[in-house]
């Protein structure tokens, strides 16, 4: 058989729908839908569903999928020159996307490399006490990132699949590397003698496979009463054939089960960013600490300075938001903090206006600027020359006590409506 699975469950619809319609009081009706039913019986669904998704197996490397970074980075096919192309196999999208899947682990894989090789960070292993046996994190800083005695950058980014190194995961394959990784800012940092920690807030836990003692111990390690139990284990039991007896026509291939198993105090966003905090940059010898967070990364810098109100003021010169997602009314921060936020942040959202137009906004805390793009994705990218200016002048604003604008058009707009 050659017929897809989209085919064969529009023709298995048809024949459902009829068997409905159909009147069983009716001898000739039911002559009918006995002869449906045979039908339907001889169709081995299980092989059919076999033969139309293929194995899920994939490369585990670049090569391996035949696409290479080129000298603009962008990511090309090997033979054709083409950009990266989503529906490799026609009706096969749960396939296509467990491709996808497979090419960004090996992209994450190979920023980091990027972030040793060609930004010259060193990857420090977390929690720093960490013992042999359990689960482990890490995050990427410069040589000089404790000992710089001027200036350090931190850098966050949002929440998801992107990991250390990363803005969007899809920018990198669909655009190229410029835009969607953190290297522009590092490089551009590092020649402005920056120290440099990048941060890896997804790295929240490591997924092992389950044996068949944890999954039978999950099931029964309840305190109910054993009748109790066996009826609930019954009922367990058949949710779960039936469960089944769907998931094998839209999960043909069984995956295995796994557990996670979470890292410690770097369980979450706002866990690694106070975790960091506390062993590493509030010991750093900058005078003058730079955060730039995108989108969830801006939620986990709140939380931060929730938790460390003191340190951070004391500690932080200017911090760059791009498109960030934080509230400051949800997330509880109080007056002083938005206060703080209101005098040494900027935001720079998504907006059709050109780049640094003040955006108005109706949470009262950190002036908004446009990023010059709509793309969320793109926000850090596109605001990449505006945050490095606007650092410098929070610097001198420091230096001379004054404190400066968020970027000169928002203040010329300021000036304008007055």
């Amino acid at each position: 058989l050659t017929l897809s699975v989209s085919s064969i469950c529009c023709n298995l619809l048809t024949v459902w729908v009829m068997m409905a319609q159909l009147q069983p009081g009716c001898p000739d009706e039911k002559e009918k839908t006995t002869a449906l039913k045979d039908l339907l019986s001889r169709i081995d669904l299980d092989e059919l569903m076999k033969k139309d998704e293929p194995p899920l197996e994939f490369p585990d490397t670049l090569e391996g999928f035949e696409y290479i970074f080129n000298e603009k980075g962008q990511l090309r096919h090997i033979k054709t020159g083409e950009p990266f192309v989503f529906n490799y196999r026609e009706d096969l999208h749960r396939w296509n996307q467990k491709r996808y899947e497979a090419l960004g682990e090996i992209i994450t894989k190979y920023v980091y490399e990027l972030l040793q090789k060609e930004c010259h960070l060193k990857k420090v292993t977390l929690p720093v006490d960490a013992t042999e046996s359990e689960p482990k994190s890490f995050i990427f800083m410069s040589e000089d990132a404790l000992t710089n005695p001027d200036k350090l950058l931190v850098l966050i980014h949002g929440n998801g699949v992107v990991r250390a190194g990363q803005w969007a995961r899809r920018l990198i394959i669909n655009k190229d590397l410029d835009s969607g990784t953190q290297m522009p800012y590092i490089k551009r940092a590092t020649e402005e003698g920056y120290g440099v920690i990048v941060l890896n807030p997804n790295e929240n836990y490591i997924e092992v496979e389950k044996t068949k003692a944890q999954v039978q111990l999950s099931s029964d390690s309840s305190d109910e009463p054993a009748e109790k139990r066996e009826r609930k284990d019954k009922i367990q039991k058949e949710t779960k054939k039936r469960r089944d007896f769907y998931e094998k026509y839209r999960n043909p291939q069984k995956e295995k089960e796994t557990m996670q198993m979470y890292i410690r105090d770097n369980g979450s966003p706002e866990e690694h960013a106070v975790y960091v905090w506390d062993h590493f940059i509030s010991q750093s010898a900058a005078e003058n600490v730079f955060f730039v967070a995108h989108s969830y990364g801006g939620l986990a810098f709140v939380e931060l300075m929730i938790q460390r109100e003191t340190e951070v003021k004391n500690k932080v010169t200017a911090v760059a938001l791009t498109d960030s997602v934080h509230n400051v009314w949800h997330q509880e921060a109080g007056k002083t903090i938005r206060e703080w936020m209101r005098e040494n942040c900027c935001n720079w959202v998504s907006s059709s206006e050109p780049l640094d137009t003040l955006v108005e906004s109706m949470l009262p805390d950190c002036p908004r600027v446009s990023s010059g793009t709509e793309s969320h994705e793109l926000t850090s990218w596109k605001s990449f020359p505006s945050i490095f200016k606007f650092f410098s002048e929070a610097m001198d604003a420091k230096n001379s006590s004054v404190k400066p604008a968020p970027t000169r058009r928002s203040n010329r707009i300021k000036y304008e409506e007055l």
